[in-house]
């Protein structure tokens, strides 16, 4: 996609987004066979629900047959939340994360796996789990020196509710 067609988009799709209380956190545009795929992905600090994307998708269309920053082919449109493993790029996204576990791949090499505890503006608190009946220990990362960084998956947590219990 263009810079320009992207730049059009997104000045024209973010005040939408925003009027839900969803951030637009990415457009995407690519080829599906003779068609183009636009990909729209909202989020927000509580999740986005299946019914608030099917509103805002309705409304997109209908701001999208208003102008002409599609053009005349055809497309797809498909607006969705980004999924548990979505990488962590914005300060927003480590918040939403707190009480997950993360990978992150340092700067300087290596990596680690670590429950993020608390975030701040310049880093986090984690907990790393302890290997082998070893304790967990805690951790301060600074966000220099995250290379990248993800959610792992956990198919075993137990849901908060349940520790309260």
């Amino acid at each position: 996609m263009s810079t320009t067609q992207s730049d059009r988009l997104r000045g024209l799709l973010e005040p939408l987004v925003a009027a839900k209380g969803l951030d637009l956190e990415d457009i995407e545009l690519s080829k599906a066979g003779k068609r183009r795929m636009l990909r729209i992905i909202v989020d927000s600090d509580e999740g986005v629900e299946l019914d608030a994307c099917a509103e805002l998708s309705r409304e997109v269309s209908d701001k999208l047959d208003e102008t002409d920053v599609m053009g005349e082919d055809e497309y797809v449109l498909e607006v969705s939340s980004p999924g548990a493993d979505r990488p962590l790029t914005e300060h927003r996204h480590y918040v939403r994360a707190i009480g997950r576990l993360a990978k992150f791949q340092l700067t300087e090499g290596g990596e680690l796996i670590a429950r993020i505890l608390d975030v701040d503006d310049e880093g986090m608190d984690l907990e790393v789990p302890g290997v082998k009946g070893r304790k967990a220990t805690a951790r301060r990362i600074a966000f220099t020196d995250i290379a990248k960084a993800r959610v792992e998956i956990e198919f075993n947590r137990k849901d908060k509710k349940e520790e309260e219990a």
